[in-house]
This record gives C-alpha cells, sequence and structure tokens, in this order.
C-alpha cells in the first residue's frame, strides 16, 4: 500500500473515530510501522495457506508433517510414505503442508526476531518516533490541561503501538506529521462476557462423578494415565478478571502477578485478587484441583500468570488488554488465555490485536480467545482476528451452544496483507471446547456451573499445557512452535457438524488425547 493510500486509510480512522468519540478529549490506539520482512514472509505464507484450507473437507489434513530429523512411532492405516526402516510416517503429496511446516520454510529460527529480546528491540524502535514526536508531545500538554490524571502515551512493545491521550484536532496533525503510521484505532470498551448459572444441570452432566464433565469429554483424565501428564512446568498466562488465589483448587498456584488500568499502566502493589467471579473460574478451568470431590482443571499441575485486565464493575479496554499481552510474554508463558472481547457488528475485525498475536506465536506462545456468545453468524474481537485461535462451545451431546458465535469474517483492506489476497475471506473459530454447564472454581472457596464461551477457551489453554507436558514440543523452534500446537489442536479434533471447518464448530471439538498420540507419532514425542 502506497503512502498517499496509506494517509486515505488514515483519514477515513481519523473521521470514524472522531464521529464515535463521546466526549472531547479520548484515548487512540496509534499502530506503527514495523521493518520486518520475516513477518511479511510470515502472512504472505499464512494467507496463500488460509485460501487453500477453505476448500478443505478434513481436519486430518492440516496434522504436521513428518519431521525429517525425528524417529516416527509406528503407524498402521495411515496414508504416506514408508521409511527405510519399515515404519511408516504422513507425507504431503498435495503440497498441503502445515502451517508449522510452511511458517519454518520462511523463518529464521536463529534469527533475532525468533526471541523476546529481539522482537522486543525492533518494535520499540519503531514506535520511537512515535513517542518523541512533536505532535504527541503538544497533544499529551492539551489533554494534561483539560482534564485529570495522567495523559503520558503508554507503548506496547507486542503490538508495536502506543496509547495516546488526544483531543479531535490533535489526530489529523499525528498521522500527517509522523512517519510511519500504519493503523489508528479507538481505544475500545470492553466488558466482562456475559456468562450464564443455568437453572437445571442435566443429569448426564451430574453423572459425572471423577471430573467436570469437559475434563473427561476432551480425553484429558485418560491422557493424564495415559501419558502420565498433568502440565507440570508450563506456565499459562490468564488475562482476565483477576483470580482468587485462596481458593483451595488454585493455591500455590500463581506463579506471577500483574493488574493493569484502563490505559494499560500496570498498578503499583496489587495483589491476586477477582474483581468478579469470572476470572476464578476459568483458571478453575485450567489449573484446578479437585477438593470440590471432582477435578476441575485440565491441567493441574500447570502454573498461571494471571493479569486482571477487566474489572468486574468498570470493565476494561484494548489497551489493558495489549498491556496485558506484553507482561504475559515478557514472563515467558507457553500459551495465553483471552476469555473476553468486544461484539463487532459485520465480518470485518479491527487490526488491533493482529500483531500482538503474531508477535507472541513468532516466539512460540499460541494466543487462544473465545468466539463470542452473541449466537451464530456473530463474532467477538480479538477472538475474530486472523491469527487468534478462536474457540467455540459445545455442550454434553456434542452439539453447538446456541449461544456460541461463528460466521466468516473479512478483510477489505489492510496493512498487512498483500493487496492481490484481498479482499480476504476466513472462517471463525478454528475449535470448539465443552462450554455448557462447566463445573469450576468462584470465589470465596466454592464452585458453579457456567455457560459461555469464556468457559470453552480454557479448556484449550489447559489441553495446550497437557500437550507441552506430554512431548519434546517446547524444544522446537519458537518461530514455528505455536503453528505446530494449533496444527495438532485443529488436525486432531473430533470433526462435528459439516465437513471440513464450519461456523459452528471450527475443524471439530477438542480431542486432546488424540493430539498427543499424534504428536507422538508424529516423532514430537
Amino acid at each position: 500500500m502506497n503512502s498517499d493510500d496509506v494517509q486515505r486509510r488514515l483519514a477515513r480512522q481519523v473521521e470514524m473515530i472522531r464521529d464515535t468519540a463521546d466526549g472531547p478529549t479520548y484515548n487512540v490506539i496509534v499502530r506503527m510501522r514495523r521493518r520486518d520482512e520475516e513477518e511479511d514472509a510470515i502472512i504472505n505464507t499464512i494467507s496463500a495457506a488460509f485460501h487453500r484450507r477453505r476448500l478443505s473437507i478434513s481436519a486430518r489434513d492440516f496434522l504436521p508433517v513428518l519431521r525429517a530429523d525425528r524417529p516416527a512411532a509406528p503407524q498402521r492405516g495411515r496414508r504416506g510414505g514408508r521409511a527405510s526402516n519399515g515404519v511408516a510416517f504422513r507425507t504431503d503429496p498435495d503440497n498441503r503442508q502445515s502451517l508449522a511446516a510452511e511458517v519454518a520454510a520462511v523463518i529464521d529460527p536463529r534469527g533475532a526476531l525468533s526471541t523476546v529480546a529481539g522482537l522486543r528491540a525492533e518494535s520499540l524502535k519503531a514506535l520511537d518516533p512515535l513517542m518523541r514526536s512533536d505532535a504527541v508531545r503538544e497533544a499529551r500538554a492539551a489533554v494534561s490541561a483539560t482534564r485529570e490524571g495522567s495523559a503520558d502515551p503508554i507503548p506496547f512493545w507486542t503490538s508495536s503501538s502506543a496509547m495516546i491521550p488526544v483531543r479531535g484536532e490533535d489526530l489529523q496533525r499525528i498521522i500527517t506529521s509522523v512517519p510511519g503510521i500504519e493503523d489508528i484505532y479507538p481505544n475500545r470498551q470492553l466488558f466482562v462476557p456475559p456468562v450464564a448459572v443455568p437453572r437445571k444441570v442435566p443429569e448426564a452432566i451430574e453423572d459425572n462423578k471423577a471430573s467436570s464433565w469437559g475434563i473427561r469429554r476432551i480425553g484429558a483424565l485418560a491422557a493424564w494415565g495415559g501419558y502420565g501428564a498433568r502440565g507440570k512446568g508450563v506456565l499459562v498466562g490468564l488475562l482476565d478478571t483477576g483470580v482468587d488465589p485462596n481458593h483451595p483448587d488454585l493455591k500455590g498456584k500463581i506463579a506471577h502477578w500483574a493488574e493493569f488500568d484502563a490505559n494499560g499502566v500496570q498498578v503499583p502493589g496489587s495483589t491476586p485478587r477477582d474483581s468478579d467471579r469470572h476470572g476464578t473460574h476459568c483458571a478453575g478451568t485450567i489449573v484446578g484441583g479437585n477438593t470440590s470431590g471432582r477435578w476441575i482443571g485440565v491441567a493441574p499441575e500447570a502454573r498461571l500468570a494471571a493479569a486482571l485486565v477487566l474489572d468486574g464493575k468498570t470493565g476494561g479496554t484494548d489497551a489493558q488488554v495489549l498491556a496485558g499481552i506484553d507482561w504475559a510474554v515478557n514472563r515467558g508463558v507457553d500459551v495465553i488465555s483471552l476469555s473476553l472481547g468486544a461484539f463487532v457488528l459485520g465480518p470485518t475485525t479491527p487490526n488491533t490485536y493482529t500483531r500482538a498475536i503474531l508477535s507472541a506465536m513468532r516466539v512460540g506462545i499460541p494466543v487462544v480467545a473465545a468466539i463470542g456468545n452473541e449466537g451464530s453468524q456473530t463474532s467477538g474481537s480479538p477472538g475474530s482476528d486472523y491469527f487468534a485461535f478462536a474457540v467455540g462451545a459445545t455442550d454434553q451431546n456434542d452439539l453447538a451452544a446456541g449461544f456460541s458465535g461463528g460466521r466468516t469474517q473479512i478483510i477489505q483492506t489492510s496493512s498487512y496483507f498483500p493487496a492481490e489476497s484481498l479482499p480476504l475471506l476466513y472462517s471463525k473459530p478454528e475449535i470448539s471446547a465443552p462450554g455448557v454447564a462447566v463445573w469450576s472454581s468462584v470465589p470465596g472457596g466454592g464452585w458453579e456451573h457456567f455457560n459461555g464461551t469464556s468457559m470453552a477457551t480454557p479448556h484449550v489453554a489447559g489441553a495446550i499445557a497437557l500437550l507441552l507436558s506430554a512431548t519434546a514440543i517446547k524444544k522446537e523452534p519458537p518461530g514455528d512452535r505455536a503453528f505446530l500446537i494449533q496444527d495438532l489442536l485443529t488436525g486432531s479434533s473430533e470433526e462435528l457438524g459439516e465437513a471440513g471447518q464450519n461456523h459452528r464448530y471450527g475443524f471439530g471439538r477438542l480431542d486432546i488425547l488424540r493430539a498427543i498420540g499424534f504428536a507422538k507419532e508424529l516423532g514430537y514425542g
């Protein structure tokens, strides 16, 4: 996209922000261009791969291929070739490689941009012209004179963006005077996702005495016994309403804690707490124990890096979530779980989170996000983002929950994707998981059944913890590790609904027992 096109697009975004602003001053998120040929190669590769995925009718097509340097476990009846030792292995005769294989071909696994420190340094360098600009300095002074509180710009390195308080008249001056601006967005208000407590829990759910029904349905109980893996050594990033650290099922499992305000500034001196019930419930599904008499956590030996980015009364903002993603990546988490978002009217998703999610994936961290609770043909951001690993909800009969979102999304104009690939259509969610009458922890030492895609998402985050603790995938190069994990989960899912990826189930319902089995068979054990 040439500079004139960029300026026209930015001018339209500025007009939209001004039209929807509810006061004379407001906060915007400005994203800067980062000179990053590797990111361009990844995006071009994945957009081409997604075009092919739209025509596939089987999730199994996207299982990872056998790495040439990995010994594979014996296989029977699988399509593919045969090694010299007589062991069969999956090949790729249709040239439809897994995302991990395609991404691995275009990145430098030993390059600086495959490390957190290297990627962070490059992003902060891209932000420097914005943070030092006279236009931003003048906007800060003008806002400081009209309202209380800090008007300092706040940088977010994973997205190469910054939250900037402005007046309406400041916006045009900033986008015309600061070189390298790619996008500008409102700092949207996010609310705690709505969940429901079912009035009557089906007998088929209550009959599960050993664990929450979802733990059994996705194969987690069997994975514990079959592979001796319960998430040990894995750190899960949970960005939510906080967590009750004194709940008997969560004690000792909060490895890191942070709280962020509406501007994305970390609150000094904060100690772990839950401003609602939502975060504690999600935490229980990821790492909870069995104090209630039933196991509630998919990966009870994993630990959490938990951040409060949503207040139970006031909600949160995009800036809080972007700050939380920065913090989680800095803490070295293995997966980020986002049971949050804002409803998006229409199929076009804002790019607010695209680079942050991709940056996490480039250093080996998949970002799991709820698709939303507004029903079929709806979605929420960041779950609807191109790179988010979006999750829908199923019930005890493997039927899609009526509230679960999902639809075809569209990218019409973009500073990321090549013009020849636009408009770019893609489907959400990628996968589904138990999200109806899920039994988990709530603050104060209790337990309740909740409904929501928020409840499905931590099943997937916990399953990734199991996969990592049962295999050697954590030793894979960071640049393709997240894509490998997502290939394994989608490729091994229990296929439901329409053939291929669909709006209700994604590629299918999560099956972590099968995913671990495929991972070992393909040489990642």
